[in-house]
């Protein structure tokens, strides 16, 4: 299916789109509910605004984003890296300094 300059709503359920391209596409408002988005990619995007809850993203990478007021709470983070550096490592080293004061 092609869609090109046309406003439409789609609602998609118990649906396969893989390998399907959005090219300039507005997908405010959108929501996805138990969606596999494994090998997922993308760039260009604007996400403010975007909440992610209960979602699995071990071996994601993100690079060049603007993560001003990012929040992240309640996650795993075995393993993740800001810039090369556990954050674990990073968590341990500010509880120590402020355990110390």
């Amino acid at each position: 299916m092609e869609l090109r300059k046309t406003v439409e709503v789609i609602d998609a359920n118990d649906a396969n789109l893989s390998g399907s391209a959005f090219v300039n596409v507005n997908l405010a408002g959108s929501r996805f509910d138990d969606v596999n988005m494994s090998g997922w990619s993308v760039n260009n995007v604007n996400f403010t605004g975007l909440s992610l809850e209960c979602a699995n993203m071990s071996g994601a990478r993100i690079s060049r984003a603007d993560l001003v007021g990012v929040s992240i709470a309640e996650c795993r983070i075995d393993g993740m890296r800001i810039d090369g550096i556990l954050v674990t490592d990073m968590l341990a080293a500010y509880r120590a300094e402020h355990e110390a004061k």
